[in-house]
């Protein structure tokens, strides 16, 4: 289980940051949501994160609300997420895969039936924004036991014992957040964000990405300078409502190939 570690071994090497993008997942229905995932790792995306949906995303804007709630009204399961890793995971066997969601459904799943599922599925970790380290570490002791990495988020509002205690307890990437705010497509890249980054990199050595706000490919050039990988989201779920009758794995391999030319 060492996609993620391989991942940025591979993309340091070649003097690039890894471009991961965030999925809603069974949104517009789940049959899409896995054409439009395997075509965008075909052009080039290095990490799939899947949106489990759920009904109160707090860390999350319109944009994934909305998917969210559509995909729940299409009764899109967490059972339904983790199968459609297996899928993707068929499809490819090497691209870091991670669930994302919110803690209600995993601990209504099961936390030690979730990881041994996720483990099975091959899964490579869990990000649970409304989850915080001082209250992690049952699911985190049951991911590791089944070879799953816990990613821990970060803010311009975490203080210097947070970056420490996140820092202390991770196993595979520090996810930060560029904005004090919610998901969703912004004009620009908060300066605060940016300089987050900057700090935790220089505590440690485990690789760090930023997320939240980043759309554009101009936002991913400025982004990649300082990051270790760049986190797209609403902005991908946007392309997908746009174009809902459309060719959306087409639609989709194109944004990717103008993101990744920004790298």
């Amino acid at each position: 289980m060492n996609r993620v570690k391989d991942l940025f071994k591979s993309t340091k090497e070649n003097g690039r940051a890894a471009l991961s993008m965030y999925v809603t997942a069974g949104y517009p229905n789940l049959d899409a949501s896995y054409s439009i995932i395997k075509s965008a790792i075909d052009a080039g995306v290095d990490i799939v994160e899947l949106g489990v949906p759920y009904s109160d995303p707090l860390a999350d804007g319109t944009t994934i609300q909305n998917a969210s709630t559509a995909a729940l009204s299409n009764g899109v399961t967490l059972q339904d997420c983790i199968d459609l890793a297996v899928s993707l995971r068929a499809a490819s066997p090497n691209t870091p895969i991670v669930l994302m969601g919110y803690y209600n459904p995993f601990l209504q799943y099961g936390i030690e039936n979730l990881s041994k599922e996720c483990g099975l599925a091959g899964i490579d970790g869990l990000i649970v924004p409304d989850l915080p380290p001082e209250e992690s570490g049952v699911l985190q002791d049951a991911l590791n036991l089944h070879g799953l990495d816990l990613i821990y988020l970060l803010a311009p509002t975490s203080d210097a014992a947070r970056v420490e205690q996140v820092i202390r307890r991770t196993t595979s990437f520090i996810y930060c957040v560029s904005v004090t705010g919610v998901t969703g497509a912004r004009s620009t890249i908060e300066a605060d964000g940016l300089e987050l980054v900057s700090q935790v990199k220089e505590e440690t050595e485990f690789p760090v990405a930023l997320g939240f706000g980043i759309s554009t490919p101009a936002h991913v050039r400025e982004a990649s300078g300082v990051a270790d990988a760049v986190i797209v989201g609403s902005a991908f779920v946007d392309k997908i409502n746009n174009d809902l009758e459309g060719d959306l794995p087409k639609v989709i391999a194109t944004y990717v190939d103008e993101l990744r030319e920004a790298l």
